[in-house]
């Protein structure tokens, strides 16, 4: 948690009240939701795959040159869990991207019209070299200037659409819509979006 909430500028305090978590452990798979806010400091940021210092700039909202200054390189190699400093004056909640978790039957056309963006602007933030996903896969989704809110709510036992619409002021027909399903089956477990 504590790891989580530092590479997101945020608390664990607010990492457990955003997720109704009552303990600190984390389950591999596990979907939490990020509060999101103005980042007026740095982010410690992890090199993975395929990251760039372009990409990351993007991701960030900040410049390659920011990146090599706040870090003191001399060239613009990475090296994979390489620790990066990202200065983050420029993040507002906004247009600051968030994840998505890959579901059975995504694809990235589906997932850049369920975020209003595009399959091009999703595969630069996430450095895809083509459109095959993988279940459980995390994407970076490009933050937009919407006013919608979106929670994420996992089914728990004996819930129906019906109930959840109720629970959270919707209908079950946004909840269809929202999540691309195609019947109003839910598994226990099953990780919902709800608009608020």
């Amino acid at each position: 948690m504590w790891s989580i909430a530092r590479r997101f500028n945020t608390t664990v305090n607010d990492l457990r009240s955003a997720n109704n978590l009552t303990s600190d452990l984390l389950r591999v798979g596990q979907i939490l939701v990020i509060p999101t806010g103005n980042v007026t400091g740095n982010i410690t940021y992890t090199v993975q795959r395929g990251d760039t210092l372009y990409g990351l700039a993007g991701r960030y909202n900040t410049t390659v040159n920011d990146i090599i200054q706040a870090n003191n390189l001399t060239s613009d190699v990475l090296y994979i869990g390489q620790t990066l400093t990202i200065p983050g004056s420029n993040i507002d909640s906004g247009n600051a991207p968030s994840y998505y978790t890959v579901q059975r039957g995504d694809t990235l056309w589906n997932i850049a019209n369920r975020f209003n963006t595009t399959v091009s602007e999703i595969q630069r933030l996430n450095n895809l070299t083509n459109t095959v996903l993988q279940i459980g896969q995390q994407l970076l989704i490009p933050g937009n200037n919407s006013t919608e809110t979106i929670e994420t709510y996992i089914v728990q036992p004996g819930d129906s659409l019906y109930q959840i619409a109720n629970q959270f002021n919707t209908t079950v027909n946004e909840l269809i819509t929202l999540n691309n399903l195609t019947s109003t089956l839910l598994q226990i477990g099953q990780v919902l979006r709800i608009p608020v």
